[in-house]
């Protein structure tokens, strides 16, 4: 044998429906079964009232009293008492003598017959109400004495039937089941334009997928290396996953927490309390740098913001190596251009029988070349470096400036610990090349001079243009990322002496701004090294050739002057 099965709702918005439909069915139905009690037991208090108060007024009646005394009771009490049921709604009023033979009774047939009912507490000049099954069925009746002179002469019942009293109590519950129905019909729309909206905003989800899809939303916030912040219409953080945490230096309580509250730095801070959409600005934190993109929530009104946050510290610190690496390949091309061109002229000389110059030329030419590379080998060996100063030298005479290796520069191979990676040191000292070099261009005697050194504090790195200098009211502005003398090119500018600090805080190390001795803006960075020893350096110095040698001899700071490029049609 099948079972018939009722088909149950799947989604969350049918099951609420049908879960709000039974309960409104059962508080109307438990309601009107409450009301029916309530109202029949009223009706029969009310039924009692009214029949005590006929059966009172027809006792206390002169008229009454005085055909009892009369020989036939009858004649003159049955018309009487057949008006009084008329006019008062009552279903019978039977007046009896006290050994209770009635003289009245809407049934005439039944006059002179003994009262069906309890007269004893009346006999005792009680008056008192009961239900009782009569001659015309079950009802609700009063029963009181008629007194005369102190003596019971007779006694009065009024009444009326349960049936009628049921009657009055149904229509009163037909207009409540009417009432419930509208009621229930009432809630049932209601429930459904609420559940219907929740439908459209579940997406017709039963609560088993909406909690497997909060358990997918929970494992794909957690496991994206991403930070992903959400804001409420407040600026207030609603949800920050562990990346975002990580990212930002917060916490899991900083949830609820406003955005000013975070301790972030001041342009981040600003950039999400924007109204307005932001699209890849890169900003800094203490030790990394963020690209931020921001999406205002609105759908009428603003409701909140979503921010995704993307670590590119390691990527801006190997653009940095990239970009030492480009200009030091551009060094080698130039120099690759210059030997053509030489090597044309030793040709050119031995062609025209002059043998003996072309061999001076080449002689000549080949200890400069060895002797620019070793001026900045001998001062700073560390070969990041010196790659990084070999292609900044490139780069700074294509734009017109000139870049000078400072005398007291001393770097020598293995000198700097592993803590102190050449990465870091290509971001801090080429970043400070590079905003040299903006300064310096176009100045008259455009320069820009490098200090790379060490002492009892740890390393020194010194950068000098001559440029205009930097406003001392300003000496801490120039640090924050956005700012710049320069007009905004097309990847933004402010961006390199803020990398510059990150990197220097990072090994707490300072970076200070002053005036240079021959004008301009001198940049000092000092980075703090485990040990520094100065004398193993002197000691290399000392064994390291003449080239060096004669460095150390020179009064006059080595310049790097990479070889110009050739005039378009010099390449071989």
């Amino acid at each position: 044998m099948r079972i018939l099965r009722v088909p149950r709702p799947h989604s969350l918005a049918g099951q609420l429906f049908a879960m709000q439909a039974v309960l409104i069915a059962v508080v109307v139905a438990g309601y009107a079964l409450f009301t029916y009690i309530s109202d029949r037991s009223q009706a029969e208090e009310a039924a009692g009232r009214q029949a005590m108060a006929v059966a009172r007024s027809v006792a206390d009646a002169p008229s009454v009293l005085a055909a009892i005394r009369t020989d036939d009771p009858t004649k003159t009490l049955q018309p009487y008492a057949l008006q009084v049921q008329r006019h008062t709604g009552v279903d019978f009023v039977t007046i009896m003598d006290p050994q209770g033979i009635r003289w009245t009774h809407p049934n005439e047939k039944l006059i002179g017959e003994h009262f069906l009912g309890h007269t004893a507490r009346a006999l005792k000049g009680e008056s008192f109400t009961e239900t009782y099954t009569g001659t015309l069925g079950p009802s609700v009746r009063a029963v009181t004495p008629i007194d005369d002179g102190g003596h019971v002469v007779g006694l009065v019942s009024a009444g009326i039937k349960v049936e009628a009293i049921t009657a009055r109590v149904q229509d009163q519950v037909t207009a409540l089941i009417g009432v419930a129905a509208g009621a229930l019909a009432l809630g049932g729309l209601g429930t459904y334009v609420v559940n219907a909206r929740l439908r459209r905003h579940t997406h017709n989800m039963n609560a088993a997928e909406l909690s497997r899809m909060h358990d997918y939303h929970q494992a794909a916030l957690h496991a994206v290396r991403e930070g992903l912040l959400m804001l409420d219409g407040q600026y207030r953080v609603a949800l920050v996953n562990d990346g975002g945490q990580e990212l930002l230096g917060v916490s899991g309580d900083a949830v609820g927490l406003s955005v000013a509250e975070l301790g972030l730095p001041a342009p981040l801070t600003g950039a999400l309390l924007s109204s307005e959409p932001r699209m890849d600005e890169v900003h800094l934190t203490a030790t990394r740098v963020l690209v931020v993109n921001t999406s205002p929530v609105s759908g009428g009104e603003r409701r909140g913001t979503v921010v995704t946050l993307r670590d590119v510290t390691e990527l801006q610190s190997l653009m940095g190596e990239l970009d030492s690496e480009r200009g030091f390949t551009q060094a080698l091309r130039s120099q690759a251009h210059e030997a053509a061109n030489r090597l044309h002229t030793v040709v050119s000389l031995i062609e025209l029988g002059r043998a003996e110059e072309a061999v001076d030329f080449a002689t000549a030419e080949l200890e400069l070349a060895q002797t620019l590379t070793d001026h900045v080998v001998a001062a700073v060996s560390e070969p990041v470096l010196a790659a990084l100063l070999l292609g900044k030298a490139a780069q700074a005479n294509e734009r017109g400036v000139e870049l000078v290796v400072s005398q007291e520069s001393a770097i020598d191979d293995g000198l700097l610990p592993d803590s102190l990676p050449a990465r870091d040191l290509v971001t801090v000292l080429g970043n400070l090349i590079d905003n040299a070099v903006d300064a310096a261009q176009g100045t008259a005697g455009a320069r820009v001079t490098v200090t790379a050194v060490t002492d009892d504090d740890g390393l020194v790195l010194r950068v000098a243009d001559t440029g205009a200098g930097v406003d001392p009211a300003h000496a801490e502005a120039v640090f924050q990322r956005g700012w710049s003398t320069k007009p905004a090119g097309p990847g933004g500018r402010g961006l390199g002496l803020a990398l510059v600090r990150q990197a220097v805080s990072r090994h707490d190390g300072t970076l200070t701004v002053r005036e240079a001795s021959g004008g301009g803006a001198e940049f000092e960075a000092r980075l703090p090294l485990p040990t520094v020893s100065s004398a193993p350096a002197a000691a290399d110095r000392a064994d390291a050739g003449p080239a060096e040698s004669a460095r150390g001899s020179d009064s006059v700071p080595e310049r790097v002057r990479p070889a110009q490029p050739t005039a378009p049609g010099g390449d071989v």
